[in-house]
């Protein structure tokens, strides 16, 4: 191996690009291979250093709430890597031969899992003395360059087939349900399931009617994928069962999407995601326009989804001190009373936008002048709108404000086009033509 190929994998990537070109067709390809073989090994070091801290912790790791949240908080992985990492870990423990494979560097973390995940839960009809054979045959599927995931699982699958239980089929054991839902590091969230049958079929008939195809007015096909319907299906279920389900409390209130955000960034909103600082250099920290929530932290939601979310909302104000600390707490309140939705619906029949059939059910109260700007949570300051057309009227590029809503002297919705689409920009009364 030249000098160069040894640097190459072992050394820091500092520069490393300008020195690459030095490198033959064959060294670059043996230099991948050899980092590739580099990460196995450092990998499997720092799952067994991590296990060996959770069996040992001190008062560092203790103050985490665990060994994986200590390794997030002092490394750039996030809370949910670092867990898996101490999970593997202690996984490992009981299956040496699995841990032996892994150390070694011939089974990658994530084929790990899924072994040991096996070795934990294996099919009810699968006899003990079976396990070490199972195991065999899952790290042969594991091992190589030619292991895939793919391979993994068909074995898991086949062993499954092969030891299934006849007390209960697979199809209808609730046992093996699990649902998993994580942020991802741009802010977004991945859902993945695995249900038994009954509960398969009670979420494909909930979402039945909400994913079905909507030809436009002009009877243009729904261009929307399948996968993108399902989507939007699924977030129309959960929006209703939080508006309407008996749901409990969770911390005091039925829970519902809570957004926190300074009510100075609310009014003042520009049309950018952030003002320069003052050297003219950088972003201003502290003038992101951004909210928080809950569950998935700040950088969630930008001030244009806050404000779209604030217009049919359930209020809360609470008064901060210059330290960020509270002061006082005023009562909730619903910015548009039951009385006042009743009043939209007749008044509007639905989205009220020109060319929309949407139904009222799946409309938001917009306020055509934001409350938070001083408009008033009045009849003449509403309108329904479908939450497409909602959110293009506060966050579509190119959008926001060239649309314009007026209400006009019969006291219904008026809507004014964009030069673009209308040079004499005439206004256009209330889409109601097709819910008469």
């Amino acid at each position: 191996m030249s000098v160069l190929l040894s640097d190459v994998v072992s050394g820091s990537a500092v520069g490393l690009r300008g020195r690459l070109w030095r490198l033959s067709a064959s060294e670059l390809r043996a230099a991948a291979i050899g980092a590739s073989a580099e990460i196995l090994r450092l990998e499997a070091v720092r799952v067994a250093v991590v296990d060996e801290l959770s069996m040992r912790p001190d008062d560092q790791v203790i103050a985490s709430r665990g060994v994986g949240a200590w390794l997030a908080a002092n490394t750039m992985l996030q809370v949910r890597d670092g867990k898996k990492i101490a999970a593997l870990g202690a996984a490992l423990r009981p299956f040496p031969a699995v841990a032996a494979r892994f150390d070694g560097g011939d089974c990658s973390f994530d084929h790990a899992v899924l072994i040991v995940a096996f070795c934990e839960s294996p099919p009810k009809g699968m006899p003990d003395e079976a396990l070490p054979r199972c195991i065999d045959l899952l790290l042969a599927a594991a091992s190589g360059v030619e292991a895939t995931t793919t391979k993994v699982r068909n074995v898991i699958a086949t062993l499954e087939r092969v030891f299934e239980s006849d007390e209960i089929p697979p199809a209808e054991d609730i046992d093996r349900n699990e649902l998993r839902i994580a942020s991802t590091l741009n802010g977004r969230v991945v859902v993945r399931g695995d249900f038994d049958a009954l509960t398969g079929e009670m979420l494909l008939s909930a979402l039945s009617n909400l994913t079905m195809p909507t030809p436009a007015p002009d009877g243009t096909p729904d261009s929307r994928s399948a996968a993108k319907r399902t989507a939007d299906g699924f977030t129309e279920l959960i929006r209703r069962y939080l508006d309407c389900a008996k749901t409990g409390v969770d911390g005091g209130q039925r829970p519902h999407v809570n957004v926190h955000i300074n009510a100075r960034d609310l009014a003042e909103h520009r049309d950018c995601a952030a003002a320069p600082s003052p050297d003219g250099v950088g972003v201003a920290v502290s003038d992101l326009d951004v909210g928080h929530m809950p569950w998935l932290g700040p950088l969630s939601v930008s001030v244009s989804q806050t404000r779209l979310l604030g217009c049919d909302c359930f209020l809360s104000t609470v008064l901060l001190d210059d330290h960020g600390a509270p002061l006082d707490a005023k009562p909730g309140k619903r910015l548009v009373s039951a009385e006042q939705r009743v009043a939209l619906i007749a008044r509007d029949k639905g989205c009220a936008f020109p060319g929309c059939t949407c139904v009222p059910a799946w409309t938001d109260a917009h306020h055509i002048r934001h409350w938070a700007n001083g408009g008033p949570t009045v009849m003449n300051n509403l309108v329904l709108l479908c939450r497409s057309h909602h959110r293009l009227m506060h966050r579509k590029s190119g959008f926001v404000g060239k649309w314009v809503i007026r209400i006009g002297v019969d006291n219904k919705p008026w809507f004014i086009p964009p030069p673009s689409i209308d040079p004499g920009q005439h206004p256009r009364p209330a889409n109601t033509t097709f819910k008469t």
